[in-house]
């Protein structure tokens, strides 16, 4: 975790490194917020370290660390809000907002940090593949709250599908990556495992890159990451109807909740989607709860498990827990 630990000033590092050791598989976040303790997020439990109470000079130098010493290089970054570094690792910023004709032109004296760590779980959807396949891939709508694993899933279904298993031949598979979580691009080549037949619009805009990717690169299947307003949802109707399969993901509790959404009813209405993975987070995150056919059929089988277990593991040999993403 170097490019992780490199961003810290060196009272900073070692403390954290410290409080990190033998943890790292579990963390999830770590926030930092000026003159505030720092916190640690892991998949079951939160940790403040209230001996560490960052600086500005402890944020000037986290700054500094990840603009290489120019902020101007990464104008197009703080205006969305977060930067993506090496290892695919994303650190989202928060401060003052300065604008311009009223949208948001970049965020200045930047005080709060979010650290959040990719995980790349290579394999962990192999078991759930065969549910999105019927002699041809169906679209898929991947369901889950915030950190339940609905990207990392997202990104091994794509790894697959690009480069086949058992019988299925690989396919050409184009990935829409807006925030680069996905792929973890930097100067836009992946940092993570995408597969062999695999071309990934990084940065863009869902709705346009959709589109694009159709045009340039003519996919067999897309994969987009977290759809909700309108533009997303139309250029989700054009591709279908290109012929283009979908899988894609979206914040959400339910399925139920989910159709009560006006800008995804139109998908609901024309029942583009013959399968939903609805994600859970009853006991630790990226445990998957259905899946669920168009005609509300829950298709998924439940591994049989002892209480109390969890098995992590990219093996394809089926283990207490197996659900967990």
């Amino acid at each position: 975790m170097d490019e992780i630990l490199r961003l810290f000033s060196p009272n900073l590092k070692k403390e954290i490194e410290a409080s990190l050791a033998n943890k790292w598989t579990t963390l999830q976040e770590i926030r930092v917020r000026l003159a505030q303790p720092i916190e640690l997020i892991f998949d079951d439990h939160e940790t403040w370290l209230t001996n560490l109470i960052p600086t500005e000079e402890d944020g000037m130098y986290l700054l500094n660390q990840l603009s290489q010493f120019s902020l101007y290089r990464l104008e197009d970054e703080l205006r969305e809000g977060f930067i993506t570094i090496e290892g695919g690792h994303r650190v989202g910023l928060a401060g003052k907002v300065n604008t311009l004709n009223g949208s948001v032109k970049a965020i200045k004296h930047i005080s709060f940090f979010n650290i959040r760590i990719a995980k790349e779980k290579v394999g962990i959807s192999r078991r759930y593949i065969q549910y999105l396949y019927k002699s041809s891939y169906l679209n898929t709508l991947i369901i889950g709250p915030p950190q339940t694993g609905k990207t990392t899933l997202l990104r091994d279904f794509a790894r697959i599908i690009s480069t086949g298993w058992q019988d299925v031949k690989p396919l050409k598979t184009g990935i829409v990556d807006e925030r680069s979580e996905i792929g973890g691009s930097i100067n836009g080549i992946p940092q993570h495992q995408l597969g062999l037949r695999t071309d990934l619009m990084d940065a863009c805009p869902k709705a346009e890159g959709l589109m694009m990717m159709i045009r340039s690169m003519s996919p067999d299947v897309l994969v987009v990451d977290e759809i909700g307003n309108s533009d997303d949802v139309n250029a989700l109707m054009e591709a279908m109807h290109a012929g283009v399969r979908i899988l894609c993901s979206v914040h959400g509790e339910s399925l139920e909740q989910l159709r009560k959404r006006p800008s995804l009813k139109v998908l609901f209405d024309h029942e583009v989607f013959d399968r939903f993975v609805i994600l859970s987070r009853t006991k630790r995150p990226g445990m998957i709860e259905k899946i669920v056919t168009k005609e509300g059929q829950n298709i998924f089988k439940k591994p049989r498990c002892e209480s109390n277990e969890m098995d992590r593991s990219t093996s394809i040999i089926k283990r207490h827990h197996v659900g967990g993403v």
